[in-house]
């Protein structure tokens, strides 16, 4: 056996489950492969031409939303694209546009949205609060917004709105409201300095590799205040943000020192990961060393890929979960209160069997409705001769599913938890929503050079649940930084409003909330973007819940 495989099963079998060690836990969980019943067509490509450069291994994110106002989430699939070198026809970005019935139509062309770059990122965002959500995408090369016109059309508006970030290497976006007037701004990770004639080429004994994170000089940031007029300005220098360079990848903006407005979280490839603490104006400092969160327990600044934020110990304040580069854990920052962050993964029991392997899409979601937050990691290498160096992974392995106990702890239940978890692929951004509005929490994977990974959630029986879209007036149109409140009981969850997380996605606008047993909300309390908070009471469960600004009964 491989010295460090050798190391890895005895290590897994100290701290929690492996298959090395005892057969695995049951779940109730159960995702199943439904691609072949969907319509959806897309194949990813890296537009590779065998020269291995940088940029073929972050390719990409996706979106789901609903672009076209009916009550279903839609799919937007980013796409890379030829490669100097490479003789392969070009492709494009995807939009599917769901049907209700589980089959999605292919409306790429029709609205608009076929892509011109070699897509990364994405992130969906009504900036300009005319009640549809706009579509921005981040590219090796200039990024594209995409307008919405509220008619299932979109229109290019890159140059009027001047959010294009010059000729960079983009990543994870978000959209939030760093000043709290109400309408969203955009900041946007970039990885490297890098250009096509700067192309290393990295040999390990006979094999080629690609470069790393190291190889070219990291690049910063770009941070867009929205004007309010249809217009953004470049704040990136004056509001703090170009102070440190990063490698960025996974971006999630989250208020992670509970005072009331949205910081930035900027997931790291190889570097410490930066925390951008907002004093409330919209200016920022660099705080990711003081917060616990910029290296692992081990003083380690690991590769991390992915990022999302979630209460999930119950305790009412937002813990934070990041993907890494294969021999490295994924992390579990759990908060300790005033803004104060320890690595909890050990004490969570987050399986080492992952250890090998490269993570990059993470949703911290409640697959069962038994009011936890579960973890989907989605896994898979780059590198098609990784085994010649590594024979503990491959390009190809499965994805990971790890179930919430109930306090904030996690079992390792992927080999039971339906076909969708058997898959062997290359996997890169995932997303998570309730396509069906059947009440539970459905997933979409991409796949790397492949098509798509569709999961049904089947799981049974199915639990109670409540859906919170809300709906701003004087705080931003979608709630976008809001934190939401529902009490069931004796118990109550907690989670905000995000656009942009995962690795380089976007998901879940409309909240989910697992009820479990429970056959009543009691309330539902509103934090909205700023300080302003209300109270809503309602008379029915398993039912999504449009709540509005202003229409509380405080």
């Amino acid at each position: 056996m491989h010295r460090g495989a050798l190391l890895w099963v005895l290590g897994i079998c100290s701290v929690g489950w492996s298959s090395a060690c005892s057969q695995p836990p049951q779940t109730t969980i159960r995702l199943d492969d439904v691609l072949s019943e969907t319509g959806i067509d897309f194949v990813h490509t890296d537009g590779a031409s065998g020269r291995r450069y940088v940029v073929e291994a972050y390719t990409a994110g996706l979106a789901i939303f609903d672009y076209d106002g009916d009550g279903f989430q839609d799919i937007y699939f980013v796409n890379g694209a030829p490669l100097p070198g490479t003789t392969s026809a070009g492709t494009s970005n995807a939009l599917y546009k769901n049907n209700g019935d589980w089959t999605f139509s292919n409306a790429t062309r029709q609205a608009n949205v076929v892509g011109a770059g070699y897509g990364l990122g994405v992130v969906a965002g009504d900036f300009d609060n005319d009640g549809d959500p706009d579509l921005y995408v981040t590219n090796y090369g200039p990024n594209t917004l995409y307008v919405n016109n509220g008619d299932g059309t979109f229109t290019d508006g890159t140059r009027v709105t001047g959010v294009s970030a010059g000729d960079r290497f983009g990543a994870g976006a978000t959209f939030f409201d760093m000043d709290a007037d109400g309408d969203l701004d955009l900041y946007c990770a970039n990885y490297q300095k890098f250009t096509f004639d700067q192309h290393i080429v990295r040999m390990i004994g006979p094999y080629q590799f690609h470069p790393g994170p190291g190889d070219y000089p990291p690049e910063d940031d770009n941070l867009f205040l929205n004007g309010g007029d249809g217009t953004f300005t470049d704040v990136s220098q004056s509001r703090g943000i170009t102070a440190t360079a990063g490698t960025g990848m996974g971006v999630i903006a989250s208020d992670l020192d509970d005072d009331g407005d949205s910081d930035i979280l900027v997931a790291n490839d190889g570097i410490p990961n930066f925390l951008f603490l907002n004093d409330g104006t919209g200016n920022f400092r660099e705080e990711g060393v003081l917060a616990g969160i910029a290296y692992d327990r081990s003083g380690r600044a690991n590769g991390n890929m992915g990022v999302d934020c979630a209460d999930v110990d119950g305790d009412g304040l937002i813990d934070i979960l990041t993907t890494t580069y294969q021999d490295e854990m994924p992390v579990l920052y759990r908060n300790s209160g005033a803004g104060i962050y320890d690595d909890a993964t050990n004490v969570s029991r987050i399986d080492r069997s992952l250890v090998p392997h490269v993570n990059w899409g993470v949703g911290l979601i409640d697959l069962d409705n038994d009011a936890d937050r579960d973890i989907f990691i989605a896994c898979g290498h780059f590198m098609d001769n990784i085994r010649f160096i590594d024979d503990r992974t491959d390009m190809q392995v499965i994805n990971y599913l790890l179930e919430n106990d109930g306090s904030g702890r996690f079992g390792n239940v992927t080999s039971s938890a339906g076909s969708g978890l058997e898959i062997v692929d290359s996997s890169r951004g995932a997303a998570f929503d309730d396509l069906d509005n059947d009440g539970d929490i459905d997933v979409v994977v991409t796949n790397f050079n492949g098509p798509p990974t569709i999961l049904r959630n089947e799981t049974t029986p199915l639990q109670n649940w409540i859906d919170v879209h809300l709906v701003g007036r004087s705080a931003n149109r979608q709630g976008i930084g809001a934190r939401v409140s529902v009490k069931s009981g004796r118990r109550t969850q907690h989670a905000e409003v995000y656009a942009g997380r995962g690795y380089q996605s976007h998901y879940g606008t409309r909240l989910h909330f697992g009820l479990g047993s429970s056959e009543q909300v009691d309330e539902i309390r509103v934090r909205w973007s700023g300080t302003d908070e209300e109270t809503f009471r309602v008379d029915a469960i398993n039912t999504i819940q449009v709540l509005q600004q202003g229409t509380s009964h405080n």
